[in-house]
């Protein structure tokens, strides 16, 4: 494993922040690089989060990220793969 993966700091470091416009009712939904989803403030609907994370394909992953973060994308990851 190298000694500094180059996208665990969107993971486990500071987020960036993406807005995205809510396709239902056209209210702004902040979603974090470090969220799975994020709800609207307005109607509710869900907005995921459509970054490619190297959690899905690298053999390291868990012990990178650490279990708890890792359960939580890999649980998202099989709901909708």
């Amino acid at each position: 494993m190298p000694k500094s993966c180059p996208g665990i700091s969107k993971i486990k470091g500071t987020p960036d922040l993406t807005i995205k416009i809510c396709p239902n009712c056209g209210y702004e939904i902040e979603l974090f690089s470090s969220d799975v989803t994020a709800a609207c403030g307005q109607c509710d609907f869900i907005a995921y989060n459509d970054m490619q994370r190297c959690i899905s394909w690298c053999s390291y992953a868990r012990e990178c990220v650490g279990d708890e973060v890792y359960k939580r994308y890999t649980q998202h990851l099989k709901l909708y793969s």
